[in-house]
């Protein structure tokens, strides 16, 4: 089969032929119908997370935000079939662990992340295995389709999460998204489908007009002003937002995400950092402590809350079929990837040509 191949860090993707992968008896493999090429991809191909763990080797097949049908089911699975429409988490659960048993899959004891270590290659191929199947793998329902699927995959996912689960949105927030990516785009959907004010700040305008596209109340083009958090408390009548997410994890973004809240506001961290921090950023503790603003991270989402977001989809609340970009073949892959350095995706971008 044909896979998208990490040969070396920061050079251009092999697209190449590899062996079609053979079940174990707890996995099933599925062939692919459709995976994003999500920002943690590029953070993978630069090499950027040693110190967590995470540095492909060479002969890495990227790709996490994956779909597509079982073609092969293992000796011990009994919930999936061959022809089953489906969806796997990039964060692979053993489901035995008290974090699995307990609702919190995505911060599974063992998780495996797909497509970043070689126990668990990835999607940027025509197939690819699936571990603990009966656990990780969801059946689709019928009225979501695999190009938006790829798009909840990993960006969406988590920035429902992080508004819903982690910052408790309610409807009326003011919601602060400090980067305007794939992630950002989807806390700006999402907030306005769920009947928050979304404010949009980036510092590139077609990301902007995205964003408003999406129900942005307000953007802020942070290279055109000096004090993106004043700018934040000028766009909501003088006050700071209920909520504010930084979706890009660089330190300008993380302390504009903090300094923009209101008093007791929720800072929610989705952005991880470049290689270069070594994981640390500074945040603005005095303030966080004297205004009681909550610090909160979003990775993934449980695997018990898929059903909630399969039916907002359903109903046509929420659409992540607006936050992709371009649909692309397998061969675009190393160029879209190497395209990141320069922040030039708008959107998801979705292989849906394997």
């Amino acid at each position: 089969m044909r896979a998208a191949v990490l040969e070396e860090h920061g050079e251009p993707l092999s697209v190449q032929e590899v062996e079609y992968p053979e079940p174990t008896a707890d996995q099933v493999v599925v062939e692919t119908e459709a995976c994003g090429i999500c920002r943690s991809d590029w953070h993978a191909w630069r090499g950027d997370w040693e110190w967590m763990g995470i540095s492909p080797s060479p002969g890495q097949i990227l790709g996490h935000e994956p779909t597509g049908v079982v073609a092969d089911v293992g000796a011990d699975v009994e919930t999936l079939s061959e022809g089953d429409r489906v969806t796997v988490p990039f964060h692979l659960g053993d489901g035995t662990c008290p974090y699995c048993q307990n609702g919190h899959s995505n911060v599974c004891e063992t998780s495996m992340p797909l497509g970043f270590i070689g126990a668990a290659p990835g999607a940027f191929a025509e197939a690819f295995p699936v571990r603990e199947a009966d656990f990780n793998v969801t059946k689709l329902p019928d009225g979501v389709n695999f190009a938006e699927m790829a798009a909840l995959g990993c960006r969406f996912m988590t920035a429902y999460h992080g508004l819903t689960d982690r910052a408790g949105l309610r409807p009326g927030d003011t919601v602060a998204i400090h980067g305007c990516g794939g992630v950002g785009l989807s806390a700006v959907h999402i907030a306005d489908a769920l009947g928050a004010v979304p404010i949009a700040v980036d510092v590139q305008e077609a990301k902007l007009d995205r964003a408003r596209e999406l129900g942005a109340a307000a953007t802020i083009n942070g290279a055109e002003v000096d004090d993106v958090p004043g700018e934040v408390y000028a766009a909501n009548d003088g006050n700071g937002a209920d909520v504010a997410i930084d979706a890009l994890g660089i330190e300008e973004t993380c302390q504009n995400s903090v300094r923009s809240l209101d008093r007791t506001g929720t800072h929610v961290q989705i952005g991880l950092s470049e290689g270069d921090t070594g994981g640390n950023l500074s945040v603005p503790v005095d303030q966080m402590t004297l205004q009681e603003i909550d610090f909160h991270g979003s990775y993934g989402m449980p695997l018990v809350r898929y059903d909630e977001l399969f039916t907002l989809i359903e109903r046509g609340t929420l659409q992540p079929e607006k936050i992709i970009g371009e649909r692309l073949s397998l061969e675009d892959a190393p160029e879209t990837l190497a395209s990141m350095d320069d922040y030039e995706t708008i959107g998801i971008p979705v292989i849906t040509e394997f």
